[in-house]
């Protein structure tokens, strides 16, 4: 590409400016003209407009793959193997560095750490954060009770479960007795509505009920065990949820990191602001918001896990990696199963994990293979569809139909005598 200098004159004399030749149509280079210092030609403005992406392009035919890999391996190769991050409480970790990195790759569905990012509909507000948080938090009866006991009369026995209505006021908790026993109803101890009684606002009387398999005794010692592990509220999935104080901004903001699954029932507990939760588990937001949705959260995880570690990688790399593991409709991790559900090709499988089995069960049930990606060209030895590779020429010689009778060195016909006479 050739590249010259113009002199475009000005009011105070020439100005050097540097510009492209023969790279665009001529409508659109930049036409010199008669301009102060400091002022730019409206021409100029629409050259860089429209012309500043077609820059940034990638040429057709280029490997984009490859540069891809290269960009996302080579900064992996100086990430610490284990590393945690504290979100912003110190009691909370995530898991970073190489391992978070496989996590995602791999698309596995059970993270070491999944958390999700609830944002509220009153964000300013501390004691409606801590409301919220008892909705969204697992909570046992074992850890709202005072007692739980059992009572033996003369002609019954029964379990008695004595509330604490104190730390349940401080929790900001929304239970009572009332739903204490719709939760022990719905639980999987198998107790009726009819065995247990309500006593005033914090005593609950559970009956137990004889079967033919244990006696009334050991009934008796199953539930009280049981009884402390009931989950009268919140999600079950959720092991805990922390109120993160966000002072980055001039007025501080409240939000809650959940750590557990089951993003469907956050977003829909009431407080929350569903449209801005988030999940950092891609399977979990494949099946909650779609296939978009978990395509940005890999993005994402990817550059956030990157940049804790001061690294950063064009978005175009990334981008490339979340389209091949989302365009099937199904999020596919970059394992030997999930290729087999990508690509149809015998050779890329076998050239990837698993050689031996593949060719076996390739040459057992038949199969064809065209010849059109990088690793089967490379295994066949013949050019692969990148770069000078991806077109081919086709040559179209021009042939005379009658060709002229070239004059031949001794055509004589004293010559040509006959062999046999």
């Amino acid at each position: 590409m050739h590249r010259s200098f113009d002199h475009v004159s000005s009011s105070t004399g020439p100005i050097s400016r540097y510009k492209p030749r023969n790279e665009f149509p001529r409508w659109c280079r930049p036409r010199p003209s008669t301009l102060t210092l400091g002022e730019v030609h409206p021409s100029d403005r629409l050259f860089s407009c429209v012309f500043s992406p077609c820059r940034a392009q990638m040429e057709p035919g280029s490997a984009v793959g490859a540069l891809c890999a290269q960009s996302i391996g080579e900064p992996g190769t100086q990430m610490t193997l284990k590393t945690f991050h504290f979100a912003g409480v110190a009691s909370m970790n995530i898991t970073l560095g190489v391992p978070r990195i496989k996590e995602i790759i791999n698309a596995s569905k059970n993270i070491s750490t999944p958390i999700i990012t609830a944002h509220l509909d009153v964000d300013e507000d501390a004691d409606f954060a801590r409301l919220v948080k008892g909705r969204i938090e697992k909570t046992l009866l074992g850890e709202i009770s005072e007692y739980i006991e059992e009572v033996f009369l003369p002609d019954d026995c029964f379990i008695l479960v004595k509330l604490s209505l104190e730390r349940i006021r401080l929790l900001r908790l929304e239970v009572n007795a009332e739903t204490v026993r719709y939760s022990i109803c719905m639980s999987k101890l198998r107790v009726k509505p009819g065995d247990i009684a309500v006593h005033g606002e914090a005593v609950v009387c559970v009956s137990p009920r004889e079967n033919n398999k244990s006696s009334m005794y050991y009934v008796l010692q199953q539930l009280k065990g049981e009884l402390p592990k009931v989950v009268v509220q919140g999600i079950p999935e959720v092991s805990r949820a922390v109120i993160h104080i966000d002072e980055q901004s001039t007025k501080t903001m409240y939000k809650l990191l959940v750590e557990g699954d089951n993003l469907r029932s956050v977003m829909a507990t009431h407080g929350v602001k569903g449209s801005k939760t988030t999940s950092n588990n891609t399977y979990e937001v494949e099946k909650t918001l779609g296939i978009e949705a978990a395509r940005s959260t890999i993005i994402n995880e990817i550059q956030y896990t990157m940049s804790n570690h001061g690294m950063s990688i064009d978005r175009r790399h990334v981008m490339l990696l979340g389209d091949l593991m989302s365009y099937k409709g199904e999020i596919l991790g970059i394992t030997r199963f999930g290729l087999a559900k990508m690509k149809e090709s015998v050779l890329m499988l076998a050239s990837f994990e698993k050689t031996a089995d593949h060719l076996f069960d390739a040459a057992y049930f038949g199969q064809k293979d065209s010849v059109c990606g990088v690793s089967e060209c490379i295994i066949m030895g013949i050019p692969m569809n990148i770069g000078t590779g991806l077109f081919k020429l086709l040559h179209k010689a021009e042939k005379d139909p009658s060709p002229v009778k070239r004059p031949l060195l001794f055509d004589n016909a004293d010559f040509h005598i006959p062999l046999i006479t």
